[in-house]
């Protein structure tokens, strides 16, 4: 699963055009259409036709974002509309607005009125939107969920987190001097502070969380294998040498809200990325 939503935004169109593509080909009929098509805004007194603000976002390189962007609202709009069963009821909505105001501190309704006022929303409006995102939230758990278990297992080398504090020199016999010393009770800090050349030793070589996964080889090896408080090493990397002592292990749990989440936000968007990129597109601008 190697797809982002981003890359949709250079969706192929009608005979495989991008929407970059599909815009420049029809160059052409931009002058027309935009004498023509009725003003999306003005800027002072000048009307901004449609096909203008398409021109404009084409120069600015901003358009393929854009039709990416409408593409992906589409999608959500469908998949929520095809879940019915998945809507927030009367009670689920109200309890979200409250907790909402709650949080903002909208609790009074004169606060409340000129917050939404300041927003542009109607109340109504507001409970549409937690009801949209109450909806979806339900839509991402049932897309995700019978591959979050196998989706978790083959990223929790990256997901399992250790801290560590280290010593790193570039010399082979000082690093066995340093072992040395710590086997005879010097601090690990002093040391770190005194010889580590990396910018950690002021802050006695603490570093971390590490994801297991982004660690070489060979000390993803022996920090596998030790204990919380050991020391491990010299250990050689990039032609530097290195003491590593192991603060914390943490690893990684479904258990955690949070990593559940973003691991349902991430199966999510590959499964709207796929549906996007199997949506035949076509950029019609005509006058």
């Amino acid at each position: 699963m190697t797809n982002k939503p981003n890359e949709m935004h250079n969706r192929a169109i009608a005979d495989g055009a991008t929407p970059r593509e599909a815009v420049h080909n029809s160059g052409a009929l931009l002058p027309q259409f935009a004498m023509t098509s009725p003003p999306l805004l003005r800027i002072g007194d000048q009307p901004i036709s449609l096909a203008q603000a398409i021109a404009y976002l084409q120069r600015g390189e901003l358009f393929d974002s854009l039709v990416g962007e409408v593409v992906r609202q589409y999608m959500l709009d469908q998949a929520l509309a095809q879940q019915p069963q998945l809507a927030p009821d009367a009670i689920a909505v109200g309890e979200a607005v409250a907790q909402f105001r709650q949080q903002q501190q909208l609790t009074g309704s004169d606060a409340f009125t000129q917050w939404l006022e300041g927003s542009g929303l109607t109340e109504a409006q507001l409970q549409g939107q937690i009801a949209t995102g109450l909806h979806l939230e339900e839509l991402k758990a049932a897309i995700a969920l019978p591959q979050l278990q196998p989706y978790f297992i083959e990223r929790k080398l990256f997901l399992d987190r250790v801290v560590l504090s280290r010593i790193i020199v570039e010399d082979k016999d000082l690093i066995e001097e340093l072992h040395c010393q710590l086997a005879d009770g010097t601090s690990f800090e002093s040391l770190a502070q005194e010889f580590s050349i990396t910018d950690d030793g002021i802050v006695n070589g603490m570093v971390g969380p590490v994801s297991r996964g982004s660690m070489p080889d060979a000390l993803r090896a022996v920090i596998d294998e030790a204990q919380e408080g050991q020391v491990v090493g010299p250990i050689t990397m990039d032609e530097r040498w290195g003491l590593f002592r192991v603060e914390a292990v943490l690893p990684a749990s479904l258990d955690n809200p949070a990593l559940k989440q973003a691991l349902t936000d991430e199966l999510f968007e590959q499964w709207l990325a796929a549906q996007m990129e199997a949506l035949p597109i076509q950029l019609e601008i005509a006058p």
